[in-house]
């Protein structure tokens, strides 16, 4: 058992001159070493305790990817607070409610966007003593730039920082990951320093990771997969380098050349389609070329993954195309790849395999620190999210639910004994949610999912209810359905209250008088657009609903699309409007 302390002390000993972190500014690449990135961790440390950071108090970080980014969460943590990791893309009510639960006395922020959220509700989360900026300055009171911050470590006594460090034990709490449940406001899954040191040096076992390796980092750290995968790069002695942006993820992949590679459904959709659209304008022979080594990549996924030998042509599919593939891409030095956070489709799989870029599926959650099962090189096998990581154990319940076990398993949910209560047994079984199948050589099949919880192709969790009530908030609004799972984005089924047409219509200046001409009015439909708007501008980026459709009769029990509860029966609403659902998806 660790400490996230002993872990980052460790890394400096064996691997203190190897790089640690790579930011780009200015257009060229800067490295901290692992003995830089300690250095700047006590700093942070040491100037979070002279703005009064008690033993326990939460320290939220508003940003995208970058070094600050992690050295807020370490400092954080060696100072014994609790980092709290806050999507960039929340509204300032979001922020709030994240800041004010998890009890945060310093918040971390970005730049003059992020910091415009905070202040905006400053005035209910008396708990917030201070701000840090970490670009930028500002006049604000008790806003510190990022330098300032740094400059107050020296007030601070080495053997008082020691002492917030030998105070803290394996099992405290070092960090809170805050996931959307199935009511409006999420849950803060508490992860110790055991759960984060135990499950990253696993994950580090699992894919033989060592200090040679690297990564490029764009999966926001708020999300636990991309806080494990730098807990286990930092137990090897990895080096992390920070993606632009989203738009620069091409370039920046044929910059770095990472040798392991995490990617969520979405992304590897996107270089799909890109790869799909260049294909189909190259010559006609290129592409009979093109088509015969993508037999070939199938055939050789299969004997790998059987254990067979690969067919006699496979170099010269992969010299014809596979090498000029990965070149392009950047991949040319990655050793594994992965998908993660969210179900991929099968297609998509079978496609990367025929270019000689097999996929594997990392299967887990917030509550089991990440992950629970992996696919790697050579134990993988395709239409399964993999095996039980070493130390962890996965059993199938009666009713079908995948169940894990191990040092991995959160502590609970802060603030929420009751949840904590229903998701983990008395004998330490956390009940995941999801419905799957365990073959004979212990690979996992996800075959449902039992809970609401959307996950979108990029990987997201969203919680649908939340969403639907502030849809059903406009008074018209009957039923809302949201919809979004391993999907681009969310839309909406939206049924209405017959009675309310007349007078909503009036205000559309539409014609409309029952629910069949609502449907079809583009009056109404703009003005119920206008609606939506006003419910976005509440929401997260990720949970905004990009389209939605009136549907033109009412949900009811005997339909069978909601329960004798009044409940909705997603799957029967899923399957019977499948039409108007792709229409909403159709580019």
């Amino acid at each position: 058992m660790a400490l996230i302390s002993d872990t980052l002390a460790a890394t400096v000993a064996r691997h203190g001159d190897r790089p640690a972190m790579h930011s780009k500014h200015g257009g060229r690449w800067h490295t901290i070493t692992w003995r830089e990135a300690h250095t700047l961790t006590r700093r942070v440390a040491a100037g979070f305790l002279q703005l009064g950071l008690q033993p326990g108090d939460g320290v939220s970080i508003l940003s995208a990817n970058r070094a600050e980014w992690l050295l807020s969460d370490l400092g954080a943590i060696l100072a014994g607070g609790i980092p709290v990791g806050i999507y960039a893309t929340n509204s300032a009510e979001q922020c709030q409610y994240i800041i004010d639960h998890a009890e945060c006395t310093i918040a971390v922020v970005e730049d003059a966007a992020q910091l415009a959220k905070v202040l905006s509700v400053r005035r209910t989360l008396p708990r917030l003593k201070a701000i840090v900026l970490m670009t930028g300055t500002s006049a604000e009171r008790d806003v510190f730039s990022w330098d300032a911050m740094l400059a107050l470590a020296p007030r601070t006594s080495q053997a008082d920082l020691d002492a917030r460090i030998a105070a803290q034990r394996p099992d405290h709490v070092c960090t809170l990951i805050y996931t959307s449940g199935t009511t409006g406001n999420p849950k803060a899954v508490m992860c110790t320093h055991d759960n984060i040191t135990w499950t990253a040096w696993t994950m580090g076992q699992s894919v033989n990771m060592d200090s040679t390796d690297c990564t490029l980092s764009y999966l926001p750290y708020s999300h636990i997969a991309e806080q494990e995968a730098f807990y286990a790069l930092m137990t090897a002695g990895a080096s992390t380098w920070f993606a632009e942006s989203m738009d620069r993820l091409g370039d920046n992949l044929r910059e770095v050349r990472p040798t392991l590679f995490f990617a969520v459904p979405r992304v590897w959709e996107k270089i799909e389609e890109r790869m799909t659209t260049a294909g189909a304008a190259l010559p006609p022979l290129q592409r009979r070329i093109g088509a015969w080594a993508r037999r070939i990549g199938l055939s050789t996924g299969a004997a790998d993954e059987a254990g067979r030998p690969r067919p006699w042509l496979f170099p010269l599919a992969n010299a014809l195309l596979f090498s000029k593939v990965r070149r392009r891409l950047g991949f040319d030095r990655t050793r594994a790849f992965f998908s993660t956070a969210a179900p991929i489709a099968r297609s998509t799989l079978e496609y990367f395999r025929s270019v000689g870029i097999p996929i594997g599926e990392v299967y887990g959650m917030s509550e089991c620190s990440g992950p629970t099962t992996i696919s790697t090189p050579g134990r993988s096998r395709m239409g399964t999210v993999g095996i039980a990581m070493t130390g962890s154990e996965l059993r199938i319940a009666e009713d079908g639910e995948i169940c894990m076990r191990g040092r991995h398993v959160f502590k609970g949910y802060f603030k929420n004994p009751d949840a904590s209560a229903e998701m983990v047994d008395a004998d330490g079984w956390l009940k995941s949610g999801d419905v799957g199948s365990l073959d004979a050589d212990g690979y996992l099949t996800i075959t449902d999912r039992k809970k609401d919880l959307l996950i979108t192709a990029g990987g997201e969790n969203v919680a649908p209810q939340m969403i639907e009530a502030h849809l059903k908030s406009v008074p018209v609004v009957s039923q809302a359905v949201v919809i979004g799972d391993r999907r681009k984005y969310l839309v909406a089924l939206l049924t209405l209250d017959p009675e309310k047409i007349a007078t909503t219509a009036v205000e559309a200046g539409s014609d409309a008088r029952d629910v069949v001409a609502a449907a079809t009015c583009s009056a109404y439909t703009a003005w119920m657009q206008r609606r939506v708007d006003d419910v976005n501008r509440g929401l997260a980026r990720v949970q905004t609903i990009k389209r939605f459709t009136i549907v033109p009769n009412e949900f009811t029990v005997d339909g069978g699309e909601l329960t004798p509860t009044m409940k909705v029966r997603r799957k029967v609403i899923n399957q019977r409007y499948a039409d108007l659902i792709e229409a909403m998806y159709q580019e």
